[in-house]
């Protein structure tokens, strides 16, 4: 199989195709932990939920990773899938505004896990400079481009209030930030080439409501 280069890839899988791919790969990870070595499409499917046809089409962007009466090597596509992602390098991450959601996401452990590494957590309130979250010193927010220039950051997360978010976003760009994951319950304006993924766990929690009110209904 002729390898792709990165743009070619970048140009060819669909977005809903590379929103499902971390799927793939936690649910392989998760096989991997449990000793499997082989597993067929319907087996992955199960694993991450989605049916084998839209599986099999999602790892066809990829190239062809099964073999036919075996299904996959789950290792091996593990691999494929975090190198197409992009997740076999560390990340360096700061996140900014290290309230109650700031200090969980500081001790995530999926972040170390998943191929990134947290480098600085940032926040305005000078009262919480003292303070040390899963090993990171919490430093002010002022230094945002001295750590963006010497760690190489390329992905920023926002946990602010919603009223500070646009502009920590402005100044996240400003410093070469290129990725943002927001937290922050805001909508942000950025320029062409930034990539911002929003995470608003209360709309989240409104759709649910949405359907059990409709199961309500229909009983």
């Amino acid at each position: 199989m002729t390898a792709r280069t990165t743009s070619e890839t970048a140009r060819d899988i669909p977005e809903a195709t590379v929103a499902r791919l971390p799927v793939y790969l936690r649910a392989l990870t998760t096989l991997v932990e449990a000793g499997t070595q082989t597993c067929s499409s319907e087996d992955l499917a199960a694993a991450a939920g989605v049916n084998s046809a839209k599986l099999r089409k999602d790892l066809s962007y990829l190239g062809s990773y099964g073999t036919r009466g075996v299904g996959y090597d789950v290792d091996y596509l593990r691999y494929q899938i975090a190198r197409e992602i992009g997740v076999t390098q560390d990340w360096p991450v700061v996140i900014v505004g290290i309230g109650n959601l700031g200090h969980a996401l500081a001790n995530y452990s999926g972040f170390r896990s998943r191929g990134f590494r947290v480098v600085a957590l940032l926040d305005a309130d000078p009262e919480r400079h003292d303070e040390v979250v899963a090993g990171v010193d919490v430093r002010a927010f002022d230094d945002l481009e001295q750590i963006v220039a010497d760690q190489g950051v390329a992905i920023g997360v926002i946990a602010t209030p919603a009223l500070a978010a646009q502009a920590v976003a402005d100044r996240m760009v400003a410093c070469g930030i290129t990725s943002i994951l927001n937290f922050a319950p805001a909508v942000l304006s950025v320029p062409d080439g930034v990539d911002v993924r929003k995470v608003d766990l209360s709309i989240e929690l409104q759709i649910l409501a949405y359907h059990e009110q409709r199961k309500a209904q229909s009983a």
